[in-house]
């Protein structure tokens, strides 16, 4: 395979992998500069340093969409689309953003490419050893590429753990609540393995409000409350005033119990 093809094959990809494509025993300096020409060239985009997108044959470099996904999945060896920007690839997200969150052990700075923000977010320390970083990781075709998303059921624990990253808390619960189906064993553990009863809280919290439409079963809801908090704690960091549910040990605020959402989280 040509470096032509390889591009027609690889919409998004790193020096790296073009470089083990020209095989190592080849100079990575003419591989370099190969790349280098092909970008002046316009058949390539380069998204960032070691990074680079194809341009379709017959597109103008400028005009040549770039998908924001697969640049996430390439912006670090274990970036794993997440968040808001998980919910937004499986089409559940209540609103649509050009925040692209995704998970990874690294620390990261935000970067922007074209009209697209990347916000890399640190792996729970609980979860940094295990592999895929707690699992519940999907590995599937997109746009002619590859895509490492979290799975539904991660995302919902994971934008419960970390609101600010979902959208906050309406955002959270109307895409949330968009789902129709979840492994709900799946989320019992994965939330047990956040180590953090306010998280638990939150997702048992969730199921119960909504355990008709999501069939949920006094089994998920009792593994999950022998480890709820033992003193009340507040649904929101900043401590927002509301209604304990005891069963939770949880103050939530009136909007959430509601679901009024007059007020932006």
């Amino acid at each position: 395979m040509d470096s032509l093809d390889f591009f027609d094959q690889n919409p998004v990809f790193t020096r790296e992998e073009f470089l083990a494509h020209r095989n190592a025993a080849r100079s990575p300096l003419t591989s370099r500069n190969l790349l280098a020409l092909h970008v002046a060239r316009g058949r390539l985009v380069r998204v960032r340093r070691g990074l680079y997108a194809t341009v379709p044959r017959g597109v103008e470099p400028g005009a040549a969409r770039v998908d924001p996904y697969l640049v996430a999945t390439k912006l670090a060896p274990d970036a794993v689309v997440a968040y808001h920007a998980a919910l937004q690839f499986h089409g559940k997200a209540y609103s649509v953003s050009n925040r692209v969150t995704y998970l990874t052990r690294r620390r990261l700075r935000t970067y922007r490419f074209r009209d697209a923000e990347f916000v890399a977010v640190r792996c729970p320390a609980p979860l940094r050893a295990l592999p895929d970083m707690g699992g519940n990781v999907l590995d599937q075709p997109h746009a002619g590429g590859r895509v490492r998303v979290a799975t539904l059921e991660r995302t919902l624990v994971d934008v419960l753990d970390a609101p600010n990253h979902g959208g906050g808390w309406e955002e959270v619960w109307r895409s949330l609540e968009s789902v129709e189906f979840f492994d709900l064993d799946a989320v019992v553990e994965h939330a047990l393995k956040r180590d953090s009863s306010l998280t638990v809280a939150r997702v048992g919290f969730f199921l119960e409000q909504h355990r008709q439409t999501l069939m949920v079963e006094e089994r998920h809801l009792a593994a999950l409350r022998a480890h709820a908090p033992v003193q009340p704690l507040y649904l929101d960091r900043k401590r927002e005033p509301g209604k304990l549910v005891q069963a939770w040990n949880l103050v939530v605020p009136e909007r959430v119990l509601s679901r009024s959402w007059g007020t932006v989280a």
